[in-house]
């Protein structure tokens, strides 16, 4: 497979499952970011196949991040992470142009589902 995948979250416990469940599914984890500031220095840096963007994070939350990486590249593929109860934001996520959700706490199979489809 070899999909290189930017894992953004601000919680390291969340970054960490994703690697997990990504990495035993055969996809390479292209680098990871605490907040939406790092996440655009690393999709930069990076240039992956797929995001995976946590919505609440401190210094910019995951909504702006993706309408910042969309400017650099339009055809960027995000998969946004949400906890429970947020799905105004997740329509906000999907307007500004994440692919797919997936909820918090991660479920391996749903988690994979998003990226297949996003990837494809």
């Amino acid at each position: 497979m070899g999909n290189r995948i930017l894992i953004v979250d601000d919680a390291a416990f969340m970054r960490m499952m994703l690697k997990d469940i990504l990495i035993k599914n055969g996809y390479e984890i292209a680098g990871e970011a605490p907040n939406g500031v790092l996440a655009i220095e690393r999709y930069r840096e990076t240039q992956p196949d797929l995001v995976t963007m946590d919505i609440t994070m401190p210094e910019m939350d995951g909504i702006t991040a993706v309408k910042e990486i969309k400017k650099i590249d339009p055809e960027a593929r995000i998969v946004m992470c949400s906890a429970m109860g947020q799905q105004a934001m997740v329509i906000e996520a999907i307007q500004a142009g994440a692919r797919d959700f997936i909820v918090k706490p991660f479920q391996p199979e749903r988690v994979l589902e998003a990226v297949r489809k996003s990837l494809s």
